[in-house]
């Protein structure tokens, strides 16, 4: 096994994307960050790294246990990561995720830096 990988390459070994091309755009796009600094697709990463992906609208974060070069079944990925993720929030009983939007009244007039940003973090998140 080698002792490091590109980041694209792992993501999608490991199952964080179902395609390579989609881990590869993801990096391209910011949305996967090792050991707290945005990842290019050739960004290496090896064991012990900490590695942050955005998939839709949840973020997984994962530690490198073992570095695998080929996409392997889901009980052997699932052997080659620590999952650091948030819980999932929870659904409520009609299936709907209750999520806590920021809002602001009707005719306020254009939302504030301070508005804005909130906006973003809920975003991100």
């Amino acid at each position: 096994m080698a002792a490091t990988l590109r980041v694209d390459r792992w993501l999608w070994a490991v199952r964080i994307y179902k395609t390579r091309a989609q881990a590869n755009d993801a990096c391209s796009k910011g949305r996967v960050r090792v050991n707290d600094e945005v990842a290019k697709p050739a960004t290496k990463v090896r064991v012990g790294d900490r590695v942050q992906a955005r998939r839709k609208e949840r973020t997984v974060i994962v530690e490198v246990v073992q570095v695998l070069e080929k996409r392997v079944g889901a009980a052997l990925a699932a052997e080659a990561i620590v999952d650091h993720s948030p819980p999932e929030p929870e659904h409520s009983a009609d299936g709907w995720i209750e999520a806590v939007a920021p809002t602001r009244d009707r005719g306020t007039g254009r939302p504030t830096k301070r508005d804005r940003r909130r906006l973003e973090k809920f975003r991100r998140e």
